[in-house]
């Protein structure tokens, strides 16, 4: 079984002017958000990830959400055109990483994409069409993986930033989703768990291994993830969460790749 390598950077110092699309901004405490994610970084790496802390951005407001630059595959690293230009100077330095990990395939404009919109299911991609992600996006991740063997499947995405704060995939064939803000019907095939009516912002999960970790303060969403046999770990967010944010977008988690002693693993 290969390992896991988790890519994390630490929350900027001018975390409080960051991109907002439906929340009002709140001021935000930069010394908690940070202790917020030391602990997130220390739950990875209990978890078992191998986890690169890339350097601060202190002019880059929303740095800390790595998930949003890239989609990292197996076979490839998918670079990112995110749809808010002032974040398109985040790309460089996460390409630099995954270029020591993975082949990388840089998206240029006019196509635009956040990795936020993207849920994958095995060898299918679902694409949120959102406000960051637009058709030429997901048309040129659709020819980019064509090649190899994988599906994409754009997905509508209602009163959300991302189609992973409506919905993210557990494993084993279990999605978690906000039915009121995407189109859930295109996970035809999946087993739906819907969040808990009170908690609209629960759908957001991600896996490390075999755990589930998701933000701290959806019991009820928590409880019926746990009752489909899934061990999850919470983690407090709320400093954070201001600022948009959620579990899955402030680490690009993937397995390292196959050595030829790990060949029919």
């Amino acid at each position: 079984m290969r390992g896991l390598t988790a890519i994390v950077r630490p929350p900027s110092v001018a975390l409080a002017a960051c991109e907002l699309t439906h929340f009002a901004r709140q001021p935000i405490d930069v010394a908690r958000a940070q202790a917020q994610h030391a602990s997130y970084v220390a739950l990875l790496r209990a978890l078992g990830a191998t986890v690169e802390v890339l350097p601060a951005e202190p002019d880059l407001p929303d740095a800390v959400f790595v998930e949003d630059v890239a989609v990292v595959l197996d076979e490839l690293a998918v670079i990112a055109n995110p749809g808010a230009a002032s974040r398109r100077a985040e790309v460089g330095a996460v390409a630099a990483a995954l270029a020591r990990h993975r082949p990388s395939h840089r998206m240029l404009p006019p196509a635009t994409l956040d990795g936020g919109d993207v849920v994958v299911v095995d060898r299918t991609l679902y694409v949120g069409r959102s406000t960051r992600t637009n058709p030429e996006g997901i048309s040129w991740v659709r020819a980019l993986l064509a090649p190899h063997g994988y599906a994409v499947e754009a997905v509508g995405v209602g009163a959300c930033l991302h189609l992973k704060s409506a919905c993210t995939y557990l494993g084993e064939g279990v999605l978690v989703a906000n039915p009121e803000w995407m189109e859930v019907t295109a996970f035809g095939g999946l087993e739906i768990v819907p969040v808990a009516p009170a908690e609209p912002r629960a759908a957001n999960t991600f896996r490390v291994g075999g755990a589930v970790v998701m933000a701290d303060g959806f019991p009820r969403t928590r409880a019926a993830i746990e009752a489909r046999g899934f061990a999850v770990h919470a983690v407090d967010l709320s400093e954070l969460q201001k600022a948009e944010a959620a579990g899955s977008c402030m680490s690009l988690v993937f397995r390292k790749r196959a050595t030829r002693g790990d060949e029919g693993r």
